[in-house]
């Protein structure tokens, strides 16, 4: 039984939008081909720039788009984000519709990182892009205005994945120290859709099927196995004592609903101050509906968020 019924009305559109294909090997390079959304006018006072830099030891080099206020604000915060897609699709560009608003909003410089794509490059090539993005920041945090001790990560989706686990290395080479780590329905756990989980869950946008073949594109092996590193999978951690205040949002009808509210819940145990929401009527990508009420609440909420730990 479909549960359309149960989505918050104001994001039908979107799925009638959405291609409803489920990801596989075969309509993979279909996939990357689709347009992003459109980036918001280039008069908001945002200025974005594509560099190249250094890749990890022995890649190649690694692309960075650069969101920055056109006017700079001196000792801003910064964010290193990733950008959702599975881990198989996806570029920094096609997030423009999402990040230019944060930086014009919150005056925050936003690094986003080209991470190489699964299954082309699986793990641990993306989280190895990832850590040299974040190595990049900090390398340049006073070329680029940011206060070092303001530089936190951010992602959605798979690059809320990717953002989490770049936390959890961060923490534990004690190379840098991060602000926050602030994830919009983050994909950590390999396990969800492998695993029974609640049929009200993940029929739209991004279901299970979608969800096992993108991991194991990752993985570069089947989900759910044994011995599944937290630097690919976050929610496989044992430990997450020490890892920065964390900002999670999902909505009640994402696949990665569960593994959300696992997370959040097993960060608050650790003593990681933890803010966490579930939007009622949401499906994975909602935000891709940014004039419905409940993405313009959801962003009211993130902004503020993120307002809180840039601004110290």
């Amino acid at each position: 039984m479909s549960t359309r019924h149960l989505v918050d009305p104001e994001l039908l559109p979107l799925l009638d939008l959405w291609p409803a294909v489920t990801m596989s090997a075969e309509v993979l390079e279909q996939a990357r081909s689709w347009p992003a959304p459109p980036p918001p006018a280039d008069d908001d006072g945002v200025v974005m720039e594509r560099i190249t830099v250094p890749g990890p030891a022995g890649a190649p080099d690694l692309g960075l788009v650069i969101f920055r206020p056109a006017e700079p604000v001196q000792g801003a915060g910064g964010i290193c984000h990733m950008h959702g897609g599975g881990f198989v699709l996806g570029t920094p560009e096609g997030s423009a519709a999402r990040l230019r608003p944060m930086v014009a909003a919150l005056g925050c410089v936003i690094v986003s990182v080209d991470y190489r794509l699964a299954p082309e490059t699986p793990f641990p090539g993306p989280i190895e892009d990832c850590y040299a993005g974040l190595a990049w920041t900090f390398a340049n945090a006073a070329r680029l205005g940011i206060d070092p001790a303001r530089i936190g990560v951010m992602g959605e989706s798979a690059g809320g994945g990717l953002a989490a686990a770049l936390a959890l290395l961060a923490r534990d080479r004690g190379d840098y120290r991060l602000a926050f780590q602030h994830l919009l329905y983050p994909m950590i756990d390999d396990r969800t859709g492998v695993i029974e989980g609640d049929p009200l869950t993940g029929e739209f946008i991004w279901n299970r099927e979608s969800n096992r073949f993108a991991w194991h594109a990752m993985l570069g092996e089947a989900s759910g196995g044994e011995g599944v590193s937290p630097y690919a999978a976050a929610a496989r951690a044992e430990n997450l004592a020490g890892l920065p205040p964390t900002y999670i949002a999902t909505g009640s009808h994402d696949l990665f609903r569960d593994e959300n509210i696992a997370y959040a819940t097993r960060l608050l145990a650790a003593g990681v101050p933890t803010e966490f929401h579930i939007w009622p009527g949401a499906i994975h990508g909602f935000d891709g509906a940014p004039d419905a009420a409940i993405t313009r609440e959801a962003n009211h909420s993130r902004i503020a968020a993120l307002r809180r730990v840039l601004r110290g």
